[in-house]
């Protein structure tokens, strides 16, 4: 919220309005209004955001969470219709990256490496790493060292869930802005110092010229375009990738601060400029911590506008 707001700023000025479905989300503070919706599963959903942007006159929206993205995806068509375009892939780029099976296979397809998958868990060689075939946020992934609990966790998890090698190596994201006409503007690569449930608290940019040719290559092969998240082990010999998460993920701000904000680049995109290519203009080694904020507000501050 705060870095598009200060694109806002630095670009002619601008409103940001958030949407959520619970009014406690502290984001809501962030912007300028603020508006209480349905859940992306449930039909109102489309409707309400569409009553949103026409009524705020919403140039640009920008989807967050991994649940909206193949319902904004669908959508975005009739969005666009309404002046608002949506920072989305199209919808088969965004089931590969959702569809953990499929995802392997468009990397593999691409020339590119991704953790060895075993089809027969039986076959799999232990320790492996169980993870949902469609999942978020880390949520059911695991390690497990021996057959029985490799068989519990399938169990739970489906007999569909991925099996795969474990990579003992750095753990990488990198943050990649793509225009619409698949022209890559920004990636930065970012170690994954320390990572608590999944989520990266400590990160360092760095400038690797290997990783960053693979990511675009990867992004090119699924179609992917605005924002998006990869996620890899970088080995002496390859770049192995993991996921791709085609939103902004939580930790997007080093990237802004090292030189790529990608938020000035979608709204210039939505305003119909276009946005020159700088893939090498970041700042390397440079560290983010980051930490929880406290927030105090009266309940009365967080009477948001319900949208039916």
């Amino acid at each position: 919220m705060r870095a598009f707001r200060e694109a806002l700023a630095r670009t002619g000025g601008g409103r940001v309005v958030a949407a959520d479905t619970d009014p406690r989300a502290a984001a809501l503070l962030e912007a300028d209004a603020g508006r209480i919706i349905p859940r992306s599963d449930d039909p109102r959903f489309v409707p309400a955001l569409l009553r949103v942007c026409r009524d705020e006159r919403i140039g640009l929206l920008i989807p967050t969470r991994d649940d909206e993205l193949p319902v904004l995806a669908e959508a975005r068509g009739t969005f666009a219709e309404n002046g608002t375009l949506v920072l989305v892939s199209d919808p088969v780029a965004v089931d590969t990256c959702r569809d953990k099976r499929r995802f392997v296979d468009a990397v593999l397809a691409a020339g590119l490496s991704a953790p060895r998958t075993f089809d027969d868990s039986a076959s799999a060689r232990l320790p492996a790493f169980v993870k949902p075939r469609v999942g978020k946020g880390g949520h059911g992934t695991r390690v497990v060292a021996s057959a029985a609990a490799l068989a519990a966790a399938l169990a739970e998890l489906g007999a569909d869930a991925i099996v795969q090698e474990v990579v003992e190596a750095p753990e990488y994201t990198i943050d990649l802005f793509v225009a619409f006409d698949g022209r890559p503007i920004s990636c930065v690569p970012r170690e994954r110092v320390t990572v608590v449930a999944g989520e990266s608290v400590v990160s360092r940019t760095v400038r690797d010229a290997g990783l960053t040719e693979a990511c675009l290559r990867l992004a090119s092969a699924i179609g992917l375009v605005g924002h998006v998240t990869i996620q890899a082990f970088r080995t002496p010999e390859r770049v192995v990738f993991i996921e791709v998460n085609p939103r902004y993920g939580g930790a997007a701000n080093l990237g802004f601060a090292a030189g790529a904000p990608t938020p000035e680049f979608a709204i210039r995109m939505a305003r119909g400029e276009r946005v020159e290519s700088r893939l090498e203009s970041y700042d390397d080694d440079l560290v983010m911590l980051r930490h929880a904020e406290d927030r105090f507000v009266h309940s009365a501050e967080l009477d948001w506008p319900e949208v039916p």
